[in-house]
């Protein structure tokens, strides 16, 4: 079933109306998030609603911080098919603004969640925060919930040993290259995702071709080369393929912006406009300056070796994340 996205919540459609909705950013959707997100869907199955996700656009830091570098592990239009996998039937996407940035808690407990979505209950977690300067917490949402009329589950937080589960943790893993780590609390691949862009075509003249993703408004993991699976989400190609991809500037031929370059397995044809989603599985080395074009060449070529040994691996295995998906798969 085609899950709704609602960015209008003036306009809703009557059949979004009255969902049990878990609420937050959900950059990431990691580990901590999913007790909360499979909470709401099976509150919404008890209670006969549909189940959605209220979160924001643009990233609450993003508004407040809009000058600081790119923060965010995903797209809104990956995170949103992420929350399709999970069985969700709409998400709203609500504004942030500064009308938003400056409702009360109240505000925003009667006049959004209430009035104009009408929903039925609210699962948050613990450490939730809302309203003017983020003065209300999630006892405050219990109370507007019983005032205006919709139910509220208040979830304790996800805790595994050492292991933090949080958006801030899953950065830190990937600035170190710890790709295991941050799979570790994603409960699944970290996922870079994009239309192919036109680069400078350097790889198909040394023999490897890559597709190149722009890594603007996204947050950028560590310069190095990686393991990854692809799926080729549209167009004539569309499956999924194993890879070896590059983070970086590309120091051999000069510095330039951080891009996604991804070389994909047994492809072979026109990749320009297409949606890519690549899936980080290991880190294999850090980017590295050459001293000359044949060096690098080399190099990429026992990355690709090395890249193939992964996924052998990973295949034999069969991995599979925590939402039952295939570790290689979207």
């Amino acid at each position: 079933m085609r899950m709704h996205i609602v960015r209008k919540h003036d306009d809703v459609p009557s059949g979004c109306l009255g969902a049990t909705v878990a609420i937050g950013n959900f950059d990431g959707v990691h580990v901590g998030h999913l007790s909360v997100l499979r909470w709401a869907t099976e509150v919404a199955g008890n209670l006969g609603c549909s189940a959605g996700v209220i979160t924001f656009e643009p990233h609450p830091r993003q508004f407040f911080q809009p000058n600081k570098p790119a923060f965010r592990l995903m797209t809104r239009d990956s995170r949103a098919r992420r929350l399709q996998m999970l069985g969700f039937d709409v998400v709203f996407e609500i504004t942030f603004d500064a009308g938003l940035a400056n409702a009360t808690a109240e505000e925003f407990s009667r006049s959004i969640l209430a009035d104009r979505l009408e929903i039925s209950h609210a699962i948050v977690g613990a450490d939730f925060r809302f309203g003017k300067a983020r003065a209300s917490d999630a006892s405050d949402l219990s109370r507007f919930g019983e005032r205006f009329g919709f139910g509220v589950t208040v979830l304790p937080l996800k805790i595994d040993g050492d292991i933090e589960y949080s958006s801030t943790a899953v950065r830190k893993a990937l600035t170190d290259g710890q790709v295991g780590k941050a799979t570790s609390i994603l409960g699944h691949h970290h996922r870079i995702e994009g239309r192919v862009i036109h680069g400078e075509k350097r790889g198909r003249d040394l023999g490897i071709p890559t597709a190149n993703l722009s890594l603007d408004n996204l947050f950028v993991p560590a310069h190095a080369v990686y393991a990854v699976s692809v799926d080729i989400i549209d167009g004539e190609h569309a499956g999924n393929y194993g890879g070896v991809a590059s983070i970086g500037t590309r120091p051999t031929f000069g510095v330039g912006q951080p891009v996604l370059e991804v070389h994909v397995f047994g492809f072979d044809g026109d990749l320009y406009g297409t949606r890519l989603s690549v899936a980080l599985l290991d880190h294999l080395r850090p980017e590295t300056k050459f001293d000359s074009v044949d060096k690098l060449v080399e190099a990429m070529h026992a990355d690709c070796v090395r890249s193939r040994e992964v996924l052998a691996a990973i295949a034999e295995s069969g991995s599979r994340d925590r939402d039952g998906k295939p570790a290689t798969g979207l």
